[in-house]
């Protein structure tokens, strides 16, 4: 099987045991028998659709994509990766609830905000935390918290996450 995945799920391509592959940001039938890519992601060939924003998921998509290979990984396997990345060790498994009431603009900031354990209002809230991409639809004016979103960021989901969960640590 022929593998086509985008820039931003190839770290988990490889990660996950699978060297002959193709990279393309818009996969194609022509590229390959199977695309790996963003959930959000639409393409006119078979998929494996996965995300990439919080330490489960990433963790998930390892273990999924492992599946496509004769050497599927184990859970201890797939932690080793997480090695070195600290915040994102920290939330793996864990469900943290915290009193800070966050407005967010976008999803994947929904799910990450959530792991992080702030609450999701749309009132009253401390902070109003949204993508560099909608900078400029944001209405609010104060406690505005800027994430990167997949410009001028690392393409490897690890140090990816770590920077979006330090910009929220530090709100805590």
């Amino acid at each position: 099987m022929k593998v086509v995945t985008t820039p931003m799920c190839e770290e988990i391509v490889k990660l996950a045991g699978i060297d002959d592959y193709v990279i393309n940001k818009f996969p194609q039938k022509s590229d390959g028998d199977l695309a790996v890519l963003l959930s959000e992601s639409r393409v006119d060939m078979p998929a494996l659709r996965i995300k990439i924003n919080t330490p489960s998921q990433i963790f998930e998509s390892i273990k999924e994509v492992s599946k496509l290979t004769s050497n599927e990984l184990d859970d201890d396997e797939i932690l080793s990766f997480f090695d070195g990345y600290e915040f994102l060790k920290k939330y793996l498994n864990s469900n943290f609830k915290r009193d800070i009431d966050v407005k967010v603009y976008s999803q994947f900031l929904t799910d990450i905000v959530l792991d992080v354990g702030f609450r999701i209002v749309s009132d009253d809230y401390k902070y109003v935390i949204y993508p560099d991409y909608l900078k400029d639809e944001v209405l609010e004016t104060d406690n505005l918290v800027e994430i990167p979103s997949h410009n001028e960021i690392s393409k490897n989901p690890f140090k990816k996450a770590e920077l979006r969960y330090g910009i929220l640590e530090n709100l805590i």
